[in-house]
């Protein structure tokens, strides 16, 4: 098995391939810009950086086939520069003003810097995977990334479309098209990281396909997981504090609590999440409804349903390197706490 020596090294190179795409492109007149890209990113000096877990997971997907990750890290970089521009964009339509545990970007240099960042995140993203061809990939494959990459970040824009139409028009929705939304906006882009290491490694598509499904259902209980934290969750957990229900927030325990509910239940939970700035103890109230109603046991079986089918596609897949198999297993199910 791999140890945390192991992983951090696979962290270290991601973070030194991203900083190589941000110094290729800076230059003097621009190095504020560029700035504020490694001040999200938590490049500058010790900043919190975040856990790293889509480029790991496209790493340990290509070294568990390939034996070893190096090649792959220009396809690294780009799934985490990718995923941190979706995240700059993310705050400033949420108005999140933190973001592992400091001002988020916004709030810092203002909304029209912030949103010119997100778009040089993105643009940095796809220059990173033009890289692969220097690490001897043909152009077929590289494009075949490329293809799979602009998908991804369709799917992760319609996924941030219906989340935003939700919290914009007064209707509850419903359980299947909130996996719907958090299938695009969230397990996409972990999909299609573990998609691209078995790419970057194989032509066998059957193994491809494993991959893919991997990263599906493991996107699912991450998000499942992080809808759970949101409610119930530690500040010092998630690096952020347990707000949803006093921000409104649609996620899995509410939907549905108020599925579930009998009519003066929801017409309870319904006038608290009418409420613009509802009290502590209103939220009180509507954490303990949704948790009586059943909200929260659910999607702790949810995520660890897709939790344990993530696993299973992975021991499906047959890789022969059973000491990444094992690191990989361990980074679940120490994601997946639920």
């Amino acid at each position: 098995m791999l140890t945390a020596i192991d992983l951090d090294r696979l962290i270290a190179d991601t973070e030194q391939e991203m900083l190589g795409v941000i110094e290729r492109a800076e230059d003097e007149r621009t190095r504020e810009l560029y700035a504020m890209v490694r001040y999200h990113m938590g490049l500058d000096s010790d900043a919190p950086r975040g856990k790293r877990i889509r480029p790991l997971i496209g790493l340990l997907a290509y070294q568990s086939i390939a034996g070893s990750h190096a090649k792959a890290l220009p396809g690294a970089a780009a799934v985490e520069m990718g995923h941190n521009f979706s995240l700059v964009h993310d705050d400033i339509e949420d108005n999140g003003t933190e973001r592992r545990h400091r001002p988020a970007l916004w709030t810092v240099w203002g909304t029209a810097q912030a949103i010119n960042t997100g778009d040089t995140l993105f643009t940095l993203s796809r220059m990173a995977l033009y890289r692969l061809r220097d690490e001897g990939f043909d152009d077929a494959r590289v494009l075949r990334l490329m293809r799979l990459y602009d998908e991804t970040c369709l799917a992760l824009c319609e996924g941030q479309f219906m989340d935003i139409w939700t919290s914009e028009h007064d209707e509850w929705h419903s359980v299947d098209y909130y996996f719907d939304l958090i299938g695009r906006k969230t397990a996409s882009l972990i999909a299609g990281s573990a998609e691209a290491g078995a790419v970057l490694a194989t032509d066998d598509e059957t193994v491809i396909g494993a991959y893919r499904r991997f990263g599906w259902a493991l996107g699912l209980a991450f998000q499942l997981n992080d809808d759970l934290l949101g409610i119930w969750g530690e500040q010092t957990e998630t690096g952020k504090e347990p707000t949803d229900v006093a921000r409104h927030k649609m996620t899995l325990p509410v939907i549905y609590a108020f599925e579930h509910a009998g009519a003066d239940d929801r017409a309870r939970l319904g006038a608290i999440w009418q409420t613009p700035e509802p009290t502590a103890d209103q939220v009180a109230e509507a954490v303990a409804l949704i948790e009586r109603l059943g909200g929260r046991d659910y999607t702790r079986e949810q995520a660890r349903e897709h939790r344990d089918r993530a696993l299973a596609e992975l021991e499906a897949a047959g890789v022969v390197h059973g000491e990444v198999l094992e690191s990989i297993r361990g980074i679940v199910l120490g994601v997946i706490k639920a």
